[in-house]
């Protein structure tokens, strides 16, 4: 059974959440209070994660940091080349949205919402500036492919998912953009498709 280390309301502990429970792997999910500092504590940080940050998985021995970084691994490892493209150009396509969400999500949407909801010293016109930025992208590669890499799901859809699901929690409509409300929705109907609680007080993760 493999171990998942996070913190229910991170959007990236969700990432992993989500991919675990799409590939139907036994999970023991076990909580790092983040709002007790245990992302911090000497032990987590010299056997989990020296970052520390959440989330960080230990499959039988194999202890891996990062939400994307973990997503590839298990793409890789039971995935059975459902969620990452083994030929060049598709893993590139689907890298290019990893980048982007450890970038242009980041800093728009997930700061936007880390902001509101968390109390965050960020600047929300900035970030809400940069969410509509990026969303226009989406609705235009959404206008073209059913999913972000391509017509079948990948990482980088669980990648994107979580953080363009909740941006109305950092002010930032999607009422103009219905190709994303419609992606959303097809990542909603996978089989095994968990979500991330809407509402509560956290603190940031990576």
């Amino acid at each position: 059974m493999i171990k998942l280390y996070g913190f229910p309301l991170s959007g990236h502990s969700h990432r992993v959440e989500l991919m675990l429970s799409l590939l139907g792997l036994p999970t023991e999910f076990i909580l790092v209070d983040l709002k007790q500092g245990a992302h911090k504590s000497s032990d987590y940080l010299a056997t989990i994660n020296s970052f520390g940050q959440v989330p960080a998985i230990d499959d039988n021995g194999v202890v891996l940091a990062d939400s994307n970084a973990i997503l590839v691994y298990l793409a890789n490892t039971y995935g059975k080349g459902q969620w990452l493209p083994s030929d060049p150009a598709g893993q590139a396509r689907v890298q290019r949205w990893l980048s982007a969400a450890a970038g242009q999500l980041h800093v728009g949407p997930a700061s936007a919402r880390l902001a509101t909801v968390f109390g965050a010293d960020i600047d929300t016109c900035v970030a809400i500036a940069r969410s509509h930025a990026l969303l226009k992208l989406m609705e235009t590669q959404l206008s073209q492919n059913r999913f972000l890499a391509g017509e079948q799901p990948t990482i980088a859809d669980v990648a994107f998912y979580t953080y363009t699901a909740h941006a109305p929690e950092g002010n930032v409509s999607l009422a103009d953009y219905p190709q994303v409300r419609a992606w959303l929705a097809s990542i909603e109907a996978l089989p095994g498709f968990v979500g991330m609680p809407r509402t509560a007080v956290g603190l940031q993760s990576h």
